[in-house]
């Protein structure tokens, strides 16, 4: 056994063959503690991407390079450009079944605690080196009971508990808010905002604060087809219900446990046509075999089930990682091929490179016709600043403008749906 490799947390995750083939190759060549870190990160990759092992890349030429540090560095090189062939290519998800089935949280693993903090905060990945609309957040709950492969909150909130936070109305109750100010204000960003329903008052609660302030834009964010409570409780007029969507293929693969794309789809035409605003965000699109003909399909079932005037507002964003939640994925072991992408540095994190983002958006953009172009506020979610004018053929100076326009289009649209 290889003293250095028994010091990396994700070898002793990995499964014996693979376990073997490293400890193999770390006594034949000397490898660098670094090298030895990567090669478990490539082995524990393919391992959850289901594409082999590291072995498919070590050949003969690899074995006769033992000792000296240009033999390490050639056989290194030999694996990782292997691994590298895999993740940079499109992969498929054609063996992937969809059978969709909505979770159901344990709930001795729900709790409630106190509020640590502020009950409102700035949305977590807002940065001035990408536009961003500047949400607010409201925590109300933290952890989220699905079990989508690429989740930020995962990694933020390392337990498996839900937490739902305590004197919850009084906290509301207690935000000092400006009357002649507009806040646009998610509760979806440290859970999805449907999925627990009307547990502990939760609805209630979100529902008589935007019923209490009519300057605050509410946006209620889900994966989920749970809308019960709404459609026999009408919210107030300013809050706004939206769904992420993605193909079903990517939602069997990645987003366990969520509803299928014809329920959410299916929900939100459900309260649309009860004159309550709705709205969609492809987020995140996924780069991969068959991506447009998919994404395309996803916005011909919007034109078809809804009119443009029932829509708030479409979000277009991909993949985008920081390190932390890198290494939560990888130490979740999922079997998933979430990671099996080529990634460049986006504003210090880490995302596909601008032509495929740009090949992403487009193909999604253009598939809505000028009507919804025209009447639906388009918008991208944390994207580069350069990539506005070749998708929408708009874009804005800062992020202050953006919201600026954004809140604007939000308020009328709100105001023409609630008049019927």
């Amino acid at each position: 056994m290889n003293a250095n490799l028994e010091k990396i947390d994700l070898f002793t995750r990995l499964p014996e063959t693979s376990k073997e083939f490293l400890i193999s190759i770390s006594n034949d060549h000397k490898f660098s503690f670094q090298q030895l870190r990567f090669l478990v990160e490539f082995e524990t990759d393919l391992f959850c991407w289901q594409v082999g092992s590291l072995e498919q890349f070590y050949n003969d030429g690899c074995k006769q390079n033992t000792a000296d540090k240009k033999g390490v560095k050639k056989v290194f090189s030999q694996l990782e450009s292997g691994y590298l062939s895999l993740k940079n290519n499109q992969k498929s998800y054609e063996k992937c079944e969809n059978a969709f089935a909505e979770t159901t949280f344990p709930k001795e693993q729900i709790v409630t605690k106190p509020l640590h903090g502020s009950i409102m905060g700035q949305c977590p990945v807002a940065s001035e080196k990408t536009r961003c609309c500047n949400l607010r957040t409201l925590d109300a709950v933290q952890q989220c009971g699905f079990e989508c492969s690429y989740c930020s909150i995962q990694s933020f909130y390392h337990n498996n508990q839900v937490s739902f936070t305590e004197d919850f109305p009084k906290h509301l109750q207690d935000l000092s808010l400006d009357p002649d100010k507009t806040y646009h204000i998610g509760t979806g960003q440290s859970s999805d905002s449907l999925m627990w329903g009307n547990r502990d008052g939760l609805l209630d609660c979100l529902c008589e604060f935007a019923e209490k302030n009519p300057n605050v834009i509410l946006e209620l964010k889900t994966k989920s087809s749970n809308i019960g409570y709404f459609l026999k409780n009408k919210p107030p007029s300013n809050t706004v219900f939206t769904w992420s969507l993605n193909s079903d293929v990517v939602i069997a693969a990645e987003e366990k446990g969520t509803a299928s794309l014809k329920k959410r789809l299916e929900s939100a035409e459900k309260l649309a046509s009860c004159s309550i605003p709705v709205g969609f965000h492809f987020h995140p699109m996924v780069w991969y075999k068959g991506w447009k003909d998919d994404y395309q399909y996803i916005a011909k079932k919007i034109v078809e089930m809804f009119r443009p005037e029932q829509v708030v507002m479409i979000s277009i964003g991909t993949l985008t990682f920081i390190k932390p939640v890198l290494k939560r994925i990888r130490a979740r072991m999922l079997q998933s091929s979430i990671l099996q992408m080529p990634t460049v540095d986006s504003a210090g994190k880490l995302s596909y490179p601008l032509d495929i983002k740009r090949d992403l958006f487009t193909g999604v953009y253009d598939a809505f016709p000028a009507s919804w172009q025209e009447q639906v506020f388009f918008y991208m979610c944390m994207e580069d600043e350069s990539l506005w004018e070749p998708v929408f053929g708009r874009s804005y100076a800062n992020n202050e403008d953006f919201e600026h326009d954004m809140l604007q289009n939000y308020r009328e649209k709100i105001k023409s749906i609630a008049k019927g």
